[in-house]
């Protein structure tokens, strides 16, 4: 070494407390490394694994699905709930729905083992970068993982559990009732869940049943039901679609042509509800609230179906029954003019003029349409569904101007009266075609029953449900007037009075304590007859006659021999005076029939009833109805569904040959025009005509009709029983009596028929002029004399020759 070359130092030695404390550290840190991992596993496999729930759990799930209530042929009525789901299985779902919603969602879904790898890195890649946590990388079997067992909230803990339930998930069932769940659980808009209730609620159709494009539209919903709704944006649901359309093409599923051929489709889902068979909306809310009483809100959750007792050709029948009357009375009445009068710009632009017509409100069958052109003996109409009809001057010749009820203006002489171009009118289809009608102001309501047990064949609680949710048949209470006559003539009966006992039909004036002042009734008529045979008073509705024989009987018994057919005792007893023999007393037309079931049936006591069965979403029986059933042969005390008897059999046949008579020859006759032996019925019409009622039977049909305002006011001088109710009776039995015999109704034992005098109500040889044979019970049966009053008299008259 050179000596001019300074000597370097010698480095200091490493000092081993630092090297020491590097190598700790890097210990620590592979250490945690590993541990932490280990440790955070261990802690979810001990604490959060067991709480995740068993995947087999799938393989037997419930869906939330709506009431459904039916008919008892099998027609539906309606769905109610929340929610609208048609459950599928995985062979019920078409081959081109899969492959829709695997293009859509998850085209990896047959080859993963339940997480897509791919997805959940870009998904991580989209954190680092935006800085932001989003949803994408969920597969199939994530979603249904998170909709059957998770919460929506997005965390990193979901997102873990969501991975690991679809492996679980995977490993315990199979792709198919995995895609099955996926399809039968997602939401996809207007509270529709599932793809099968999804092709109802946008093309109204089955889903096997849905074109190319529509199966793309709802593959595409998933994604966001609202931005991508096709009724809500069909903008975005076009471009959704179509990139549907692209990714099935992409994945083979379908040809190019095929592609651009859905592509080329222009969107034209428009909302659509269940597809009802029957419209009975009363019925609907009543089986409803029945559900609801005995199974509370889930049964509107369940998939519960309500089987009623409704015959679904009569309800179709009693609807357009109902219907038709009404219109019936409000051309007695007269027009009370358009509904409203549209500017003559909009009759040049189509699109404008069928929106005003689809924003107008109809009712029940009624149509809506617009006046384009009028001349004096037609007038053009365009109606809601583009169609253009030709009204003539003779389908408007009920059109008066109304004035009140009971006065119109003079008959229409031409079209120009009547409208100018831009009016919108109703319009029903009568007589194979379409003709002039308005929403009318009256209502009415309809029952109809099987006399034997009770069960409901049709109701109708108004015109249109929609247009007035108050049902009549329940919730009316209304003075029944001269329906009442026929339970107080069968109390009479029981007191020992026959249908031959004479009651004078001559005016009196009452004083009773029960009423704040005198009352002088009067017959309909305003005439009166004299001494009038029960059979006669009752046909011929004569009401001083019920009059006297109710106060012969006795107001306190008759109150009791009312209530054995059902009537509320507490309405009864509001009208403890003599005004009760003309039908002060108000009652609902559920009541009445009830009550009338008691003379078809040969005096049993029985109930209407309107659910049949309630069944679960599996078919199992949940509720069968028990109705109590009029004994018909051999009748042993003791049967548990044996109805009481109330009234003899003899009673309800003699009081059942006195309502033949009322059709035969009294107020009711037009029901002649049935020709059938086995009717018998009563007219009903209250003080100044504001209710009008009629209630007949058959021995298998019983049926009530009401018609009246709901705000109590007179229908029109005229508008009687016989006038405004019993038309729609007639119309609906018409159809209703059709498949039974016209067989007479059966005699029991204990009756004998007897000639009498009908002027007097006497017993007399059979060979009298004029001898009428009456029907009495033997016990109250008259002798026939020896020898005739004339005979007698001839005898007298040749001992003072």
């Amino acid at each position: 070494m050179n000596a001019d070359t300074p000597e370097q130092p010698t480095p200091p030695p490493k000092k081993p407390k630092r090297r020491f404390f590097r190598r700790l550290f890097w210990l620590f840190f592979w250490f945690g490394m590993v541990l932490t991992p280990l440790a955070a596993g261990t802690a979810y496999y001990i604490k959060i694994y067991p709480t995740l729930p068993d995947a087999s759990e799938l393989e037997d799930v419930t869906y939330q699905v709506p009431l459904k209530i039916v008919t008892q042929d099998g027609k539906l009525i309606s769905e109610i709930g929340t929610k609208k789901r048609i459950p599928l299985t995985y062979p019920e779902i078409p081959l081109t729905m899969t492959q829709a919603i695997i293009s859509a969602e998850d085209e990896n879904f047959f080859n993963h083992g339940g997480v897509d790898y791919k997805g959940i890195a870009r998904a991580v890649y989209e954190l680092i970068t935006t800085g932001s946590k989003k949803s994408g990388g969920s597969t199939i079997t994530m979603q249904v993982a998170r909709n059957f067992f998770l919460s929506k909230k997005k965390t990193y803990l979901r997102k873990f559990n969501e991975i690991v339930l679809s492996y679980k998930i995977e490993h315990q069932i199979s792709k198919q009732q995995i895609l099955a769940l996926y399809l039968n659980k997602i939401f996809l808009g207007y509270r529709s869940y599932g793809v099968a209730a999804a092709a109802r609620t946008y093309y109204n159709k089955d889903l096997a049943n849905l074109s190319l494009d529509e199966f793309a539209m709802i593959a595409g919903l998933p994604k966001a039901p609202s931005r991508y709704n096709p009724i809500y944006n069909p903008k975005r649901a076009q471009i959704r679609r179509n990139y549907v359309l692209r990714r099935m093409y992409d994945n083979g599923y379908i040809s190019l042509t095929e592609m651009q051929a859905a592509q080329a489709v222009p969107v034209h889902a428009k909302l659509s509800s269940a597809n009802i068979d029957i419209e009975a909306g009363y019925v609907a809310e009543m089986a409803r609230r029945f559900a609801l009483d005995r199974f509370g809100k889930e049964a509107l959750k369940n998939g519960l179906t309500v089987m009623t007792t409704i015959d679904s050709q009569l309800q179709a029948v009693a609807n357009s029954a109902i219907r038709d009357g009404l219109q019936d009375y409000e051309r007695r009445h007269g027009y009370r003019g358009v509904i409203r009068h549209l500017p003559p710009t909009l009759l040049t632009d189509p699109e404008q003029l069928l929106d005003e017509l689809d924003n107008t409100e109809k009712f029940g069958s009624l149509e809506v349409g617009v006046i384009k052109t009028v001349a004096t003996e037609t007038a053009e109409v365009m109606m809601q569904n583009e169609q253009i009809i030709t009204l003539q001057l003779e389908d408007i010749q009920w059109a008066a101007p109304y004035i009140d009820t009971n006065k119109t203006g003079d008959t229409p002489s031409d079209l120009n009266s009547i409208f100018k171009a831009g009016d919108v009118i109703y319009l029903q289809y009568l007589n194979n075609h379409w003709q002039l009608a308005q929403n009318p102001l009256t209502e009415a309501g309809l029952i109809s029953i099987n006399p034997k047990d009770g069960r409901i064949f049709a109701l109708v609680g108004g015109f249109d449900y929609f247009k007035s949710k108050f049902n009549r048949v329940t919730q009316a209470h209304r003075q029944v007037g001269s329906n009442i006559k026929p339970f107080l003539y069968s109390s009479a009966l029981e007191k020992g009075f026959t249908a031959a006992s004479i009651i004078n039909d001559a005016p009196v004036v009452f004083h009773d304590a029960a009423l704040e002042e005198s009352w002088r009734p009067e017959n309909y008529s305003g005439r009166f007859y004299g001494p009038t045979r029960l059979r006669n008073a009752l046909a011929h509705s004569r009401n001083l006659v019920s009059i006297r024989l109710l106060q012969q009987i006795g107001v306190g018994y008759a109150l009791d021999y009312f209530a054995r057919f059902g009537f509320p005792e507490e309405r009864l007893n509001a009208h403890r005076d003599l005004s009760l023999a003309l039908g002060s007393v108000q009652l609902t037309p559920w009541q009445v029939v009830k009550g009338y079931a008691a003379f078809a049936n040969g005096g049993y006591g029985i109930d209407p009833y309107l659910i049949d069965t309630i069944t679960d979403f599996d078919g199992n029986i949940l509720y069968k109805a028990q109705p109590l059933t009029a004994c018909e042969n051999q009748c042993f005390e003791g049967i548990p569904n044996n109805a009481p008897s109330i009234i003899t059999p003899q009673n309800a046949y003699i009081m059942t040959t006195l309502m033949q008579d009322v059709i035969n020859f009294g107020s009711g006759r037009k029901a002649k025009v049935l020709n059938r032996n086995d009717i018998a019925g009563k007219t009903g019409t209250t003080n100044d005509q504001k209710d009008a009622w009629f209630s007949g039977f058959s021995p298998d049909i019983a049926t009530t009709v009401w018609v009246g305002f709901d705000q109590p006011k007179s229908l029109g001088r005229s508008e009687v029983g016989g006038r405004a109710a019993l038309p729609i009776w007639i119309d609906y039995m018409r159809e209703a009596l059709q498949p039974y015999p016209n067989a007479p109704f059966a005699i029991p034992e204990g009756l004998v028929n007897i000639p009498i005098d009908p002027a007097t109500g006497q017993a007399v040889l059979a060979d009298e002029p004029n001898a009428f044979f009456e029907v009495f019970r033997e016990a109250y049966a008259p002798v026939i004399p020896d020898l005739s009053e004339k005979r007698i008299e001839e005898m007298t008259q040749e001992l003072f020759e």
